[in-house]
C-alpha cells in the first residue's frame, strides 16, 4: 500500500507488569492501517521502555521494545500510556516520567488506557480536564486530583488533545476513535471490520449498566432470583406490594432491604431493568418501532420510556438506536 513518507510517530509506553490488552487492543487497531490505502501520512507505531529490549506483560508476555534513549521526544506525534498492576511503580521511575513530562508539549495526542490515567496526572497533563480510567480506580484518581473531572461511566474521553479510556477493551474504542479524528468514518468503519468488532462505543455509553453495578453492591445475591424473575415479567404491574410479596417480606421491610443492598428503591430498580430491556431491543432492532419497545419493556408509553432513557443514559431511545443499533 502507498505511505507517506511523514508518517506520524506514535508511540506505546511499556512497563513492568503492564496488561497487555492495554497494550495489544490499540496497537492492533493502529496496525491494521497497514492494510488500508489513506488519505494521508499513516501511523509509525513504536512500543518503548526505558531500557529497551523485553518487557513482561501482567500475563507473563513479554513485549519487544526499543530504548527511551532511541527515540526524541519531539519526534512523538501521539503517546499513549497502558495501565497494568505495574504502573505504581512507574511512578517511581524519575527518568521515565521525565521522558513523559518532555513528550508532552509537542504531542499532537496523549492517551491513556485504564490505569494509565494516573501517569497522565502526574506529570500534570490531567489538570483542569475530563478524564476516564477503569471504574474501580475512578475513586482513588479523584481523591488523588482533585482538579481532574474523572467520569466514571465513560468509556473514553477525548478533552482537546488528551484522550483516556477506561480498563482493557475500551482502549479499542480509544483507537478506533482516533482513527474516526485522523482519517474518517470510512475508515475506521473499515478497520472496524477487518477486527470484526463494532465500529466504536461513543464515549458517552456506559462502562457497566447500572443494573449490574446493583448486582455487584448486592454482594450476597440477596435479590438475584427476584431481578431474574422481574426481567422475566418486565411487562407486568411490578409496584412495590408485588416485588414484597416475590421476596417474602413486608412491604416497609422490603423496600427498606433493597435501597440498603442495591443503592436504589425498587421502583427504581425496576425502572433500571426496564431501561436494559429496551436497550437490548434497540440494539438488535428485534423490534421497529420505538412505541412497541416501550410496551414490551414495560414503560406503558414511549414518553415514559424516553424520560427514564435520558435519566439513565442521556439520551433519548431513538439517538440510542441511532447510536449502538446493528
Amino acid at each position: 500500500m502507498h505511505r507517506d513518507s511523514a508518517e506520524r510517530r506514535l508511540a506505546i509506553f511499556a512497563f513492568p507488569g503492564v496488561t497487555l490488552l492495554d497494550v495489544s487492543g490499540p496497537a492492533q487497531v493502529f496496525a491494521e492501517l497497514g492494510e488500508i490505502e489513506l488519505p494521508g501520512p499513516g501511523y509509525a507505531l513504536s512500543y518503548v521502555s526505558r531500557e529497551g529490549g523485553l518487557v513482561p506483560t501482567d500475563v507473563g508476555l513479554m513485549i519487544d521494545t526499543a530504548p527511551l534513549s532511541a527515540m526524541n521526544p519531539q519526534d512523538v506525534d501521539t503517546l499513549l500510556i497502558p495501565g497494568g498492576p505495574g504502573i505504581w511503580k512507574l511512578r517511581q521511575d524519575d527518568a521515565a516520567m521525565q521522558w513523559i513530562g518532555e513528550v508532552l508539549p509537542g504531542a499532537r495526542r496523549i492517551a491513556s488506557v485504564c490505569l494509565g490515567a494516573f501517569a497522565l496526572a502526574w506529570v500534570g497533563a490531567l489538570e483542569g480536564k475530563r478524564a476516564a480510567t477503569h471504574w474501580r480506580y475512578c475513586p482513588r484518581l479523584q481523591d488523588s486530583f482533585p482538579n481532574v473531572k474523572v467520569e466514571p461511566d465513560a468509556i473514553f474521553v477525548q478533552d482537546g488533545r488528551v484522550w483516556s479510556s477506561a480498563g482493557v477493551s475500551a482502549g479499542i474504542d480509544l483507537a478506533l476513535a482516533m482513527i474516526e479524528e485522523d482519517f474518517g468514518h470510512t475508515i475506521a468503519l473499515d478497520v472496524a471490520r477487518r477486527l470484526v468488532v463494532f465500529l466504536k462505543r461513543p464515549g458517552g455509553q456506559s462502562q457497566f449498566s447500572t443494573v449490574l453495578a446493583a448486582q455487584a453492591s448486592d454482594v450476597e445475591g440477596r435479590f438475584s432470583a427476584l431481578h431474574a424473575w422481574i426481567i422475566e415479567n418486565i411487562a407486568s404491574d411490578l409496584r412495590v406490594e408485588t416485588l414484597a410479596e416475590r421476596a417474602g417480606m413486608t412491604p416497609r421491610t422490603f423496600a427498606r432491604s433493597y435501597v440498603n443492598r442495591t443503592g436504589m428503591t425498587p421502583a427504581q430498580g425496576v425502572e433500571a431493568l426496564r431501561v436494559e430491556t429496551a436497550r437490548l431491543l434497540l440494539e438488535s432492532r428485534q423490534v421497529d418501532s420505538v412505541v412497541e419497545v416501550a410496551k414490551r419493556a414495560g414503560f406503558g408509553d414511549d414518553e415514559r420510556m424516553r424520560r427514564a432513557f435520558l435519566r439513565h443514559l442521556g439520551v433519548s431511545p431513538s439517538e440510542y438506536r441511532r447510536r449502538f443499533s446493528g
